[in-house]
């Protein structure tokens, strides 16, 4: 899979890209992540890439015209080409099920908002638009950094072993049960003695039932959209 990011602030994804999963993904061609300053497609001396909202307000606004020329730039193929993703918190909101189709994707271009908003004009250009959550952040680059990392994770090869996938919360609608590794016992805090026990059907039917309770206590809207 091939990403483009057109973002303001390219630094703020050097560590995230740099590091752990991302970066062997990377490393082994299963992604490939291309960083572009959107400052690129502006003209004049300050590299203005907002201005102040037409009828007042406070903040600046995110321009149109560098978004524009970028996408013309990057994908002149459109609309058989990449899929184009606005992150904004007036977006569908991002749950697995989004996560699994983006994945299927060979291309995508991800567009950052920030400041007080973005050009209306800007979701025209767009094919899709994306929330992380019902709250408000200060830019698009940290939804963004969300979306590459768990669609990442989903590409064949990614992850070391297959059943990293498909046993996590989520996956098949319930939250993931409980896990342990050594020690055994830490200041009196025991691990369960069927997953020491050996007995790996018992351990099957055991996290079943734990990943039922758990998401009952804790998400028990996702128990009712599994009817």
């Amino acid at each position: 899979m091939r990403i483009d990011i057109l973002t303001l602030f390219p630094k703020m994804f050097e560590s995230v890209l740099g590091e752990s999963i991302l970066k062997r993904a990377q490393g082994k061609g299963a992604i490939n992540i291309k960083i572009h300053d959107l400052r690129d497609w502006t003209f004049d001396n300050h590299r203005s890439a907002d201005d102040k909202p037409f009828g007042g307000g406070p903040g600046m606004v995110m321009k149109v015209e560098p978004v524009s020329l970028a996408l013309k730039d990057i994908a002149p193929a459109r609309p058989k080409g990449a899929k184009v993703i606005l992150l904004t918190p007036q977006g569908k909101r991002l749950d697995q099920e989004l996560v699994k189709c983006i994945s299927k994707e060979k291309e995508l271009i991800l567009i950052c908002g920030h400041y007080e908003g973005i050009d209306e004009r800007i979701r025209l250009l767009a094919d899709e638009e994306i929330s992380i959550g019902d709250y408000i952040l200060t830019c698009g680059e940290i939804p963004a950094m969300v979306l590459i990392d768990s669609v990442t994770r989903l590409i064949p090869g990614v992850l070391g072993s297959k059943d990293s996938v498909t046993q996590e919360s989520f996956e098949n609608g319930l939250l993931e049960y409980p896990q342990y590794t050594r020690p055994a016992d830490f200041e009196g805090m025991r691990v369960p003695d069927i997953l020491l026990s050996g007995d790996h059907k018992k351990i099957e039917e055991w996290r079943g039932k734990e990943a039922l309770k758990r998401t009952g206590k804790r998400r028990p809207d996702l128990l009712k959209k599994k009817g």
